[in-house]
């Protein structure tokens, strides 16, 4: 069987041999970002908006990238054409690169860049007719002024203990809340709750800025429903008459039951049916083109 290739540093090479040194210091620390992109029908979706992030994450940490937008626009394409890949998961990684073992990152003179792509389904496979379980954690979500949760930067140690508490839980996924008590996201996703036809979601200074979360807001926008950007607790999750989550791999995923709460009638709701539409609509019909 033929190993996919990936994009390192220029090269395709192939995935064992994909590696870097235990000296880099996103092995070492963390140090630095990454993007999760899709493609789908042949087109890859709304890369330019993936890669404003990326950049944008990088500045954030004062980490270059040594490539500009357009080279890693067609890095990224290339990296689909090599492995024939129509309907992928794209996993873009840059690392701020080996160093020593202190945490200083002048010590680290060149970036490390890889890019990975694989064929990718429904993460949630069938529990986007039934809906996730999903169950508060008592881990907080990065607090803005320590780690800001819009640098989608290589330390995901937040997000892996929500995931592990949500598993200990017999949650399909986690709900964090801030240090204020306001619901935040999911453990990978951004959250909506509806209400009474009207849609609120917590504004992004505690959560990441999701690339799906604009589109389900502008998708909810153009069906002429309200969109309210506020802080929202857990007495609005649980009185809530729809809850769904959006992330590039979750997609749009309904919840139906938070804490043992059984949210609206227990069935994925108008208004979530009516996004998984739409979401599957725009991905297969839009984006950057691949061939």
């Amino acid at each position: 069987m033929t190993e996919p290739l990936i994009y390192s540093n220029g090269k395709f090479v192939p995935k064992s041999e994909a590696t870097t040194s235990i000296f880099d210091h996103g092995f070492l620390y963390g140090d630095g970002v990454f993007e999760g992109i899709r493609a789908y029908n042949g087109r890859v979706f709304k890369l330019e908006e993936h890669l404003d992030r990326l950049y944008d994450s990088a500045k954030a940490i004062a980490m270059d990238i040594p490539m500009s937008k357009e080279e890693m626009t067609e890095a990224v394409l290339e990296t689909l054409r090599k492995n024939n890949l129509k309907d992928a998961y794209i996993r873009l990684i840059v690392s701020r690169g080996v160093g020593d073992l202190g945490l200083d990152p002048r010590k680290c003179p060149t970036r490390n860049v890889f890019i990975i792509g694989q064929e990718w389904g429904a993460m949630y496979g069938d529990l986007y007719e039934k809906g996730l379980k999903a169950v508060t954690v008592a881990v907080r979500r990065n607090a803005p002024d320590a780690l800001s949760p819009n640098i989608k930067s290589l330390n995901y140690l937040n997000n892996i203990l929500a995931k592990i508490e949500a598993n200990d839980k017999g949650g399909d996924e986690a709900i964090f809340l801030d240090n204020s008590g306001h619901i935040a996201e999911g453990s990978g996703d951004n959250i909506f709750v509806i209400k009474n036809g009207k849609v609120y979601t917590p504004p992004t200074i505690s959560n990441l800025k999701g690339i799906t979360r604009a589109t389900a807001i502008e998708l909810l926008h153009e069906r002429n429903y309200e969109v309210f950007e506020q802080n929202i607790g857990m007495f609005d999750l649980y009185t809530a008459d729809e809850i769904f989550v959006t992330g590039t791999a979750a997609e749009s995923a309904p919840i139906t039951n938070v804490d043992g709460r059984i949210i609206g009638d227990g069935q994925v709701g108008p208004v979530t049916k009516e996004m998984i539409k739409a979401f599957e609509e725009i991905t297969t019909t839009t984006g950057t083109p691949i061939y």
